[in-house]
């Protein structure tokens, strides 16, 4: 059987060309529609960033000023006042020499200074070769003699007090009684009474070391008995 169809209305010849064709337009609807999704995200975006304000405040750097105290203020000037006396005016206030000149029938009264005696502390010793004795007597020689001259306050004596009063006192090498103290008391009135008895008491005869008469301590009890 004979085609009837010409050589032109043939379209295997133009297939390729149609195929051509084709992937064309497949390829423009393609990229039309990837142009199509993402444009309105692109016009989305675009709207919010025209809503926002883009301005940033700028703050400006400011430094701090240092503030120089002002100048101290400038003295005030001292003007010297000057007096000016005329020549015809007197002084009082003139010095006045008179002759220092000496004869024989000036009299000069000469002053003589006393030398103050320098007070030299003696050494105190509590134990000696040769003990201080009092009259020759030692210490009962001056017991006794205590007990002869002691006075029994009358305050004491009617509240009925009574006791032992241990007295410290030292014979320098003078044989003095000195630097008297209560060590141990009973009472004001009879803490005072010892103190006057020892201090009245008449010279000791020194104790010495080696020889020497020195300074001796002694501590002496004064018995305060009721009769």
């Amino acid at each position: 059987m004979v085609s009837k169809k010409t050589e032109k209305a043939d379209l295997e010849k133009k297939k390729g060309v149609f195929l051509q064709i084709g992937l064309v337009i497949v390829l423009a609807i393609i990229l039309v529609a990837f142009e199509w999704t993402s444009r309105p995200n692109t016009l989305n975006t675009l709207g919010e960033l025209a809503d926002l304000d883009l301005t940033e405040e700028i703050i400006p750097i400011t430094r701090q000023q240092e503030i120089k105290p002002p100048p101290p203020p400038a003295p005030p000037k001292v003007t010297e006042v000057l007096n000016i006396v005329e020549d015809d005016v007197q002084i009082e206030d003139e010095l006045i020499i008179e002759d220092a000149e000496a004869d024989q029938q000036m009299q000069i009264d000469i002053i003589e200074f006393s030398e103050e005696e320098e007070v030299v502390e003696e050494e105190v010793f509590f134990i000696v070769e040769d003990m201080p004795s009092f009259q020759g007597k030692g210490q009962e020689g001056f017991r006794e003699w205590i007990a002869q001259n002691l006075r029994y306050p009358e305050i004491a004596a009617e509240n009925g007090i009574s006791g032992k009063v241990y007295v410290q006192f030292a014979v320098n090498s003078k044989g003095e009684v000195v630097d008297a103290m209560v060590v141990r008391g009973v009472d004001p009135a009879l803490d005072k009474e010892a103190i006057r008895v020892v201090m009245s008491s008449p010279k000791w005869e020194p104790g010495k070391q080696r020889g020497k008469p020195v300074k001796v301590q002694f501590t002496f009890p004064i018995n305060f008995v009721l009769q």
